[in-house]
């Protein structure tokens, strides 16, 4: 299935302004924002924390196959997709990333 048709099977994430990314100490690695450019990261990154309660490198393989084309074409192009380039990471370097989720406010 193509990425587009993926995100529809997601949760929706308009209650999220963005979802940090920390390392094992709590550094911070990445911001994933919700604004045009990142809405989709933003829902997938969102379900593979609560499927798997962190981005682990199971969680990062999923991601990987929800991404679909788009992982294929950051394979080909290293740089040009962040989000898909730190999933490919944590699958071949291990690891894992804790997500805190930042909440929108009305």
């Amino acid at each position: 299935m193509a990425f587009a048709e993926n995100l529809k099977q997601l949760p929706k994430v308009s209650h999220l302004a963005a979802i940090r990314l920390l390392d094992a100490d709590g550094n911070e690695v990445a911001v994933i924002e919700n604004k045009p450019g990142q809405a989709g990261s933003l829902a997938v990154y969102n379900h593979l924390a609560q499927t798997f309660g962190a981005i682990t490198p199971d969680a990062a393989r999923k991601g990987l196959e929800i991404y679909a084309e788009h992982t294929v074409d950051a394979q080909a192009n290293p740089g040009k997709h962040p989000n898909i380039d730190r999933l490919a990471a944590l699958v071949v370097e291990g690891g894992t990333l804790r997500v805190k989720h930042m909440f929108a406010v009305d």
